[in-house]
């Protein structure tokens, strides 16, 4: 007999920014740094948050039945802790820290994702120049600092998948690779670290070269790891074996997209392989809801650009003269493409 339909899944996605805001909050007020190695009753974690009374108790333990804190005891008395993955992945002084990107989400994308109609109804984008101001890349790309906090910010929310890639991909028969979009070059550090035979460069603007380099330093990679800059809309990409773009096509419209897949085959030699890194759909479109919601994050943040899926990517990919093609899983809702020239 089947059962009668149940409306549990609507309520609990439609309340989801209740938590959401939850967990954004927390990190934005740096709860879980403030909790590190430490256990503190609410009334001692609400002082040092400047805290009113009023959110002790509920918050802190919404954060408990959420899992995102742990609790000892109960009542007044009760002493709060971090989680091992709140201690690994929430304390600012970890170095898988992954809350850069949180306090992103709850600075920005929040309110705009309030846009989100306006946005279906007219294909333009929702962002900060919607509402009279500088874009945010347009300001961050002209304050160095900024700009060098930012990409910090985002390394551990990268990090996991491009370990993953590290791991999994057969480098064996390859002597050089270019990432184009390289940002803090992590993605060549991490590759140059379990590779040795590698040699690596990390392509990128040139206001984001020394912020790359002094990444490249602190790893102890020089040797192995260089930076080239360049704008990849205007200059050849430089030559190698393999060309990496992590979360750098779903940034972009279809023309654009095009153009940087045709700079990379002209950059590659015969046998060497194009790699795209994204929140990669399923072909079919039903499965991986954060590489379709990523997708409406890119009409909210950009209007045209869209994320793809592996079937895309082939299509695309083959129209420029790749020959074979393969999808490799990373961790969570990202995945590798793969190209081959």
């Amino acid at each position: 007999m089947s059962s009668s339909p149940n409306p549990s899944s609507i309520l609990q996605t439609a309340f989801g920014f209740w938590g959401s805001k939850v967990l954004l909050t927390a990190v934005e007020v740096g709860l879980f740094t403030i909790l590190a190695g430490r256990r503190l009753t609410g009334a001692e974690l609400g002082k040092e948050l400047r805290f009113h009374p009023r959110a002790d108790p509920d918050f802190f333990d919404t954060l408990v039945a959420m899992k995102f804190l742990d609790r000892y005891g109960d009542g007044r008395q009760a002493k709060y802790f971090n989680t091992p993955e709140g201690a690994m992945f929430l304390d600012a002084a970890s170095p898988r820290y992954i809350g850069g990107l949180l306090i992103m989400l709850n600075a920005r994308l929040f309110k705009f994702w309030n846009d989100l109609p306006e946005a279906l109804r007219t294909g333009r984008p929702q962002n900060e120049v919607t509402h009279g101001q500088k874009g945010m890349f347009e300001e961050l790309y002209s304050d160095l600092p900024r700009l060098e906090q930012f990409m910090g910010a985002m390394i551990g929310a990268s990090r996991i998948n491009f370990e993953a890639f590290a791991e999994k991909f057969d480098f064996s028969k390859l002597q050089t690779l270019c990432d184009v979009g390289g940002a803090t070059g992590l993605l060549s550090i991490e590759i140059a670290k379990r590779h040795p035979h590698l040699t690596c460069t990390s392509f990128d603007l040139p206001v984001v070269e020394p912020i790359a380099k002094k990444h490249i330093a602190a790893a102890g990679l020089e040797s192995r790891v260089r930076t080239a800059s360049g704008d990849f809309f205007k200059d050849p990409l430089p030559n190698a074996d393999i060309i990496t773009m992590g979360m750098i096509l779903h940034d972009w419209n279809l023309e654009k997209k095009m153009h940087l897949i045709r700079s990379a085959y002209d950059a590659l030699p015969p046998g060497g392989a194009l790699v795209a890194i994204e929140a990669l759909i399923d072909d079919a479109r039903r499965e991986n809801v954060q590489g379709l919601l990523m997708s409406l994050n890119m009409l909210i943040e950009f209007g045209d650009a869209f994320d793809y899926s592996g079937a895309d990517f082939r299509r695309w990919c083959g129209e420029v003269g790749f020959t074979r093609f393969e999808v490799i899983h990373l961790a969570g809702p990202s995945s590798a493409a793969v190209a081959y020239k």
